[in-house]
């Protein structure tokens, strides 16, 4: 690397590795869950996570969408001496950072599905769902503007691309490859 350089990870990247981690744990979660009977009973449980899901997934779309609002406004172009970071190495590293929470929140949901069956793992996948969602409304508008958004992989540090931590995302083009 050269003088000044640094890498970029693709911030949609980041949100569609956690989107499916979720989305699976919960989906699983919420089948294993519907084998014990709970104190509920299975069609209150399963009713609870149906209505769960959806407002899990919207509460989650909602959540810092004001901070990449502001991202997006101050967007700044990655100079030349940038190394982009294939998407296999961004996965890899949200998976093995959140090997323990997706095991905890699995082990949760499926607890609670003691009191209320499948409940649990819907709120886990509709977690997901709403990163998926996220990640689509963030990849429509690297389309839009013919700019693919990137981000600092040590100050996203394997967690959100939109925390507080994270100074600014920078742009490509799209003649860079979808790394």
């Amino acid at each position: 690397m050269g003088r000044g350089s640094y890498a970029l990870a693709r911030v949609p990247v980041y949100l569609r590795a956690a989107a499916g981690a979720w989305w699976w744990t919960g989906l699983l979660a919420a089948v294993v869950g519907v084998l014990p009977p709970g104190l509920t009973g299975r069609t209150i449980g399963v009713w609870l996570g149906v209505l769960l899901f959806p407002l899990v997934g919207a509460v989650v779309f909602r959540v810092r969408r004001r901070r990449c609002v502001g991202l997006l406004g101050a967007l700044t172009t990655a100079g030349k001496w940038v190394q982009l970071r294939d998407r296999a190495v961004t996965v890899r590293e949200w998976r093995r950072r959140h090997r323990w929470w997706l095991l905890l929140g699995f082990l949760t949901a499926v607890a609670s599905s003691l009191a209320v069956p499948a409940a649990g793992g819907a709120a886990l996948a509709g977690a997901g769902a709403g990163l998926w969602f996220k990640a689509m409304w963030l990849g429509r508008w690297e389309l839009r503007h013919e700019r693919l958004l990137w981000v600092r992989p040590e100050w996203a540090d394997g967690r959100s691309p939109a925390r507080k931590q994270v100074r600014g995302w920078m742009t490509t083009g799209p003649l860079a490859g979808d790394a």
